[in-house]
């Protein structure tokens, strides 16, 4: 068969000539195995998932060049809007792209994941370019070879993009540094995709890419994911391997954001592959996250946690969105209970720990570059320098307790549901609420995520509704230890009760 790569529209096996194709976003399995055969109805590439894009090279329908040539249009035409990439290797992509196409063609891909445009975290190693981390004080030289992830994306034919934005050293939950600048939500200009892993969440909510890489340290992945309503998920500390280690090892996790679970499973799959770079990885290849992804939560019992006993102020709009969002999972069968987990409010253990950490990079840095750093950055270290070797080994003791809490907790329910976020997406530019209402530090309005990287466990966000002024609301589902597999089967058995919403340009006409 022809396959060329400078054409879109391709004759169907009906003889219909079409450029677009049906997106799978949000239907089941079985569905998706019926129609694999059949002719699909016109949808645009920015639509198709990374499943149906895997699917149409396998029967020569397009090519990994067309896509990536799309893709690379669209970045051109959305990143100035949205400032989503730090960097983007437009010959590196076509080329790989390329080769890419050439295998599929011979029947011959690499892995799971050939020919999909995956990005990278910009504090996650990718070899021949830099790592800025957001600051102006860091290297600009390209970094000698690829972290795990990127090195399994890569070995399986992704083809990697470029580096997407974060805030400096992935300090906030907002998205904005001294290196790049106020990364945009697309749903509304003026307001924060979330953070620290923004412009992952931003380039998967306009399907630049695929697959992306991000990383979660105190909610880094699970709160862009709600503020622009795609999925996220953190599996179990160590599945994914990170590498090389950096001060906030101790608490992130890498993990992926994309429009779909299928695609998160999918991506799972090839980026948990054991590394023996990373001392605290896993040494055991992964299950396969597809097995079992349809299988839904009948019969499973699953708590409720509104507050999780200690959140005094939620957004009214999120709290009724995420309490609508768990009685969905009644409808499919499961046994929900409101429960809160039953340990106290655990704030102090994150901020003595985060600004320990916060205090070693800064204190990394020459003192005559310090200025160069981000304001608030700054100030948090200097908290953290206070920290006593006691107070973090307190701290320390304190995390196995409630991790020890969790697995009482799961022992009597399979998942937790909470809200992902107390409030939408806040101002861009902005570290905490332009109203004031939850003081001065971001931790504030994020009570909902930091305590489950204590725990170490598996933790994801779903999207499950929109504000009045159109802001995405995220659900979050936590699973008992080394049960990613679980919180996958509960989102997408939630996806397919409410399909989620993606966008495929930004909204300017919501700018504030």
């Amino acid at each position: 068969m022809e396959y060329p790569s400078t054409k879109v529209d391709k004759l169907s096996s009906r003889g219909k000539r079409r450029r677009k194709i049906l997106c799978c976003d949000g239907r089941a399995a079985d569905d998706d195995a019926r129609r694999q055969e059949a002719d699909l109805p016109s949808h645009d590439i920015a639509d198709l998932s990374a499943t149906d894009l895997v699917r149409l090279y396998r029967r020569r329908e397009l090519s990994p060049v067309e896509v990536v040539d799309d893709v690379l249009a669209r970045i051109d035409r959305f990143d100035p809007v949205v400032n989503a990439f730090v960097l983007v290797d437009r010959e590196g992509a076509r080329k790989a792209a390329r080769e890419s196409e050439a295998r599929w063609m011979k029947g011959a891909p690499l892995g799971l994941v050939d020919g999909l445009g995956a990005t990278v975290k910009d504090n996650v190693w990718a070899k021949g370019w830099p790592a800025r981390k957001g600051s102006l004080t860091t290297d600009a030289a390209p970094m000698p070879e690829d972290a795990p992830a990127v090195a399994r994306l890569r070995e399986q034919g992704a083809v990697i993009l470029g580096k997407t934005t974060l805030p400096e050293y992935g300090w906030i939950g907002a998205c904005h540094s001294p290196l790049t600048g106020i990364t945009r939500n697309p749903w509304r200009l003026d307001r924060t995709p979330g953070g620290s892993s923004g412009g992952a969440a931003a380039a998967a909510l306009l399907n630049l890419g695929s697959l992306h890489i991000g990383t979660d340290g105190a909610g880094s992945i699970r709160i862009p994911a709600a503020f622009t309503g795609v999925f996220g998920i953190k599996a179990h500390f160590g599945r994914v391997p990170a590498w090389p280690a950096s001060p906030f090892s101790v608490l992130a996790h890498v993990g992926p954001l994309t429009r779909t679970v299928a695609d998160a499973a999918l991506m799972l799959n090839v980026i948990a592959e054991p590394d023996a770079r990373d001392m605290a990885a896993f040494n055991t290849r992964p299950p396969d996250y597809r097995v079992g992804l349809n299988d839904g939560v009948r019969g499973l019992r699953i708590a409720w946690s509104p507050r999780l006993g200690y959140v005094g102020k939620v957004d009214p709009e999120v709290e009724a969105a995420a309490a609508a969002a768990a009685q969905g999972f009644a409808e499919l069968g499961a046994i929900v209970e409101e429960a809160d987990p039953g340990f106290a409010e655990p704030i102090d253990l994150i901020t003595t720990l985060w600004g320990a950490v916060s205090a070693t990079i800064v204190d990394s840095v020459p003192e005559t570059e310090r200025s160069r750093m981000d304001p608030g950055f700054r100030r948090l270290a200097e908290q953290g320098r206070r920290v006593t070797l006691a107070r973090y080994l307190a701290a320390y003791q304190a995390r196995a307790d409630l991790a020890d809490a969790m697995n009482r907790f799961h022992a009597r329910y399979d998942l937790l549901l909470t809200p992902q976020m107390a409030v939408p997406a806040i101002e861009a530019g902005r570290v905490t609420p332009a109203d004031g209402s939850y003081g001065e530090d971001w931790i504030n309005w994020s009570p909902y995520t930091y305590p489950f990287n204590l725990t170490q466990q598996p933790a994801a966000s779903v999207p499950c509704g929109f504000t009045r002024a159109g802001l995405p609301i995220g659900l979050q589902i936590v699973g008992p230890a080394r049960c990613d597999h679980l919180v996958l089967r509960a989102a997408r058995a939630f996806e397919h009760l409410r399909p989620f919403v993606m966008l495929s340009s930004p909204r300017a006409d919501r700018a504030g």
